[in-house]
């Protein structure tokens, strides 16, 4: 089935003035006057934001590494894989092998590109790349000071159980566990990332 065909329609919204409400070390939060397709005025407030790596790896017995840690947000510790922010003109392949290395540990041999998401479309601009991590070798993590990682392993079985029980709700969690379920039966493929 093919996607929808563009819309006939013009959907786009012209910003007209732009404005920084909050300077963070994390993201930046900004408001924005934009013209509305039919000729009116509208605020948009939203997060910019760098954009991040999501990286799944394979350990050599099949199952995936995972990460548990406390999120404040959520006031509570949360199930999900590696990740990390992409720091300024970092390529996103470098910040997966660094991320993985920094938080468990572990480097890897082989890397595929899995996709992009846009995990909150209606409030931020951040993109995530999700990247397929195999041929690992143990090593010593070296994570960020104030976090604190705790990692395991499951099989993609247990990971689609625990989305469907609600023991896991990472988005990036959940749609990389999609992808490899997926993946695992043939029906998706990952491709050779560009360095």
């Amino acid at each position: 089935m093919l996607p929808p065909a563009p819309a006939k329609q013009n959907l786009t919204e012209t910003t007209l003035q732009s404005a920084l409400l909050h300077k963070g070390a994390f993201f930046d939060v900004y408001r924005d006057a934009v013209e509305l397709p039919n000729g009116k005025i509208a605020h948009r407030e939203y997060i910019r934001h760098p954009g991040a790596v999501v990286i799944l790896p394979q350990m050599p017995d099949g199952a995936f590494l995972l990460e548990r840690q406390f999120r404040y947000p959520l006031g509570q510790a949360v199930i999900e894989f590696p990740a990390g922010k992409i720091d300024p003109g970092e390529p996103p392949l470098l910040c997966a092998q660094r991320e993985l290395r920094e938080e468990t540990g572990y480097l890897a041999a082989d890397w595929q590109f899995v996709c992009t998401i846009h995990n909150a479309a209606g409030y931020s601009n951040e993109h995530l790349h999700l990247f397929l991590a195999s041929g690992l070798k143990a090593g010593k993590s070296e994570p960020d000071e104030g976090e604190f990682i705790e990692t395991f392993s499951a099989r993609v079985s247990d990971l689609l159980a625990w989305v469907r029980e609600g023991k896991i709700t990472d988005a990036k969690t959940i749609i990389g566990a999609f992808w490899l379920e997926k993946i695992g039966l043939g029906r998706w493929h990952a491709t050779e990332p560009a360095s």
